[in-house]
């Protein structure tokens, strides 16, 4: 055996031993499990309307977008989307990539650089983090949502004279709580700093998002990220902020650059999405309200997304908890350690407003038993 034979070996063993062994599991389209693990937030991925958009999008442009956005991958259904999210968001551009980590990346590697300072909230997504290592910048990570210390940070980068950008999420995706936004914005407003905000959870579930409903929208020290694949139901990611900020990362952000424009089938149909959620604004209130009762029910605290989070004693109780659940016909998530920033073991349960109210009511009679049987 070689040397990396071996390694892979042991790596495998390791996994095993600390039930962090992870498989993939195809689903079939017709699948009868109530999924409350995935992302579709509002249901929207098989509504006859973006499905139709999709569609169309495919019989018009083919499949892909067969380039570069710099080449000749930028489409007109791009420019559309564009136009679309940045009206609704109310910001003045926006730019979509190939997917939402893409355009996590681009806004930091694309912005930051060795004279740069990082100032990154502990519980920011990985591709944030992934983001800072590609710039190469100097990095802080403030204490989760503690405002007091991104202040001290900005403090004593402005005394050595570096440029900040903040890093923090609208809605954080593990614990399901709330940045202070308004805050964040007023101390990096005072010291001259950016802060980017990443609404993947918050857009849709929060209609247009925190940021637009904190008041921030279009402020040139705040800059937005989003995806496509969670509430609008598609595949892709964008930046929104000043048009000098997205003609930036035209020229500078290497996954944009160096990446095969956005399929004009997802491009079409989180356009088609987008029209939805803006025209039907009881949406986000199904969500909300599903969410109140399911915490209420699990007696845990309500998050202020669409992912409900059950702390539970190891891994190995999640991963008991999980499988019993599904056994009963309702599909969860499951987080562990070192996905979760606490160390804590998660049962991830996302709340959809696509999901029919007798399959709601019976996954949520399922979860309940789960639940008391592994705490």
């Amino acid at each position: 055996m070689s040397a990396w034979e071996q390694w892979l070996v042991e790596q495998a063993e390791r996994r095993e031993r600390d039930a962090m062994r992870r498989t993939l599991t195809p689903r079939e389209p017709a699948d009868r499990i109530v999924d409350l693990a995935g992302n579709d937030y509002l249901g929207l991925s098989r509504h006859p309307a973006v499905v139709a958009a999709a569609a169309a999008a495919a019989r018009t442009w083919g499949t892909g977008a067969g380039a570069s956005r710099l080449v000749t991958g930028t489409l007109r259904v791009h420019t559309e989307l564009e136009a679309a999210l940045a009206a609704y968001l109310r910001q003045p551009a926006a730019l979509v990539f190939s997917t939402g980590y893409h355009a996590n990346l681009s806004v930091v590697a694309g912005l930051a650089d060795r004279t740069c300072r990082v100032v990154s909230d502990a519980h920011v997504h990985a591709s944030l983090v992934d983001g800072v290592r590609l710039s190469r910048a100097a990095l802080t990570v403030a204490p989760h949502n503690d405002v007091a210390a991104v202040r001290s940070a900005l403090v004593a980068a402005g005394a050595r004279g570096q440029r900040t950008l903040v890093l923090a999420e609208s809605v954080y995706s593990v614990l399901g709580d709330r940045a202070p936004l308004a805050e964040l914005a007023a101390v990096c407003e005072e010291h001259d700093a950016l802060l980017a905000v990443d609404e993947a959870h918050a857009l849709g579930v929060h209609g247009a998002g925190l940021v637009e409903a904190s008041g921030l929208a279009g402020l040139p020290h705040v800059a937005v990220t989003a995806t496509l694949s969670k509430s609008l139901g598609s595949q892709g990611g964008a930046v929104l902020g000043s048009r000098a900020l997205v003609e930036h990362l035209v020229n500078t952000a290497r996954p944009f650059i160096f990446d095969t424009g956005l399929a004009p089938t997802s491009a079409a149909s989180a356009l088609a999405a987008l029209g939805l959620l803006r025209d039907h604004r009881d949406l986000p209130g199904l969500v909300r309200r599903r969410v109140l009762d399911l915490a209420a029910a699990l007696g845990v605290e309500p998050p202020a997304g669409a992912v409900l989070s059950v702390p539970l004693a190891s891994p190995q109780v999640a991963l008991a908890a999980q499988a019993a659940a599904l056994a009963q016909g309702v599909r969860v998530g499951c987080f562990r350690p070192p996905s979760v920033p606490d160390g804590v073991s998660r049962l991830r349960i996302t709340v959809g407003a696509g999901i029919i109210a007798e399959d709601w009511a019976r996954a949520t009679e399922v979860l309940v038993a789960v639940v008391k049987e592994h705490t």
